[in-house]
């Protein structure tokens, strides 16, 4: 299956987080759209791996993807080396995206800018012909997207362009509220993390608020860019 967009995230719950509102908006244009986790939240203070699985899935159905896979990568502990290199290089050939959207540059968990840089390097190595790899015993062609992009996470980090997803803050929401072992619940009798409290719950419509402030919409979504971002027309800014 080709897919015209490929999200990659270290940890299910981070694409959601991130840019659920641009997903949905993109499927809803008719675009299919794909995630990829790296791992699986194992070493997560709250919940087990095997419940993030389950909810991942719920999340990536409410959001209407058309794949999701975990690559099983060690929570905490995967490197960007030639082995992981060539696990995600096999993903970006087997779907072929014309786009990739990796987690943030720079963040407060370690594994968001290891994974960052990961993707990155693998959609270039993808490019290369004289690097093989297979996929269920079948030789893969080369692939190399067109753009990677960055979402921001913990770090407010500032954007090179913001998408509008004004209308689309609903599934946002619902897709990480899947997350229940993740986020605040009052009635939970599992330890407070830095995302399981009321005001990180209230940030996700804050922070997409005023991203969408900037760009004179109701919500947004801030990305980076790896490269200048090209337009046909000034038209295209508006």
């Amino acid at each position: 299956m080709k897919l015209d967009i490929l999200v990659f995230g270290a940890h299910p719950d981070d694409v959601e987080l991130s840019c659920g509102g641009t997903i949905a908006k993109e499927i809803s244009l008719g675009k299919k759209v794909g995630i990829i986790d790296l791992t699986r939240g194992e070493l997560g203070t709250r919940g087990t791996a095997e419940i993030r699985d389950e909810e991942a899935d719920n999340a990536g159905k409410i959001l209407g993807v058309a794949i999701r896979e975990n690559l099983r990568f060690r929570d905490g502990f995967f490197t960007n080396d030639e082995e992981h290199q060539l696990k995600v290089i096999e993903m970006i050939r087997k779907y072929q995206p014309e786009i990739v959207i990796a987690n943030a540059i720079e963040d407060r968990h370690i594994d968001h800018g290891k994974g960052s840089k990961l993707v990155s390097d693998a959609c270039f190595l993808s490019g290369l012909r004289k690097i093989e790899t297979q996929h269920e015993g079948i030789s893969q062609e080369t692939w190399r997207p067109a753009v990677v992009y960055h979402y921001i996470q913990w770090k407010n980090l500032k954007p090179d362009f913001v998408v509008d997803i004004t209308g689309f803050i609903d599934v946002k929401v619902a897709s990480l509220m899947a997350y229940k072992s993740q986020f605040y619940d009052p009635n939970s009798t599992e330890p407070v993390t830095p995302i399981a409290t009321k005001n990180f719950k209230e940030s996700i419509l804050y922070r997409a608020a005023d991203l969408g402030r900037l760009i004179n919409t109701e919500y947004g979504e801030g990305f980076t860019a790896e490269r200048h971002v090209a337009v046909s027309s000034l038209s295209n800014l508006i």
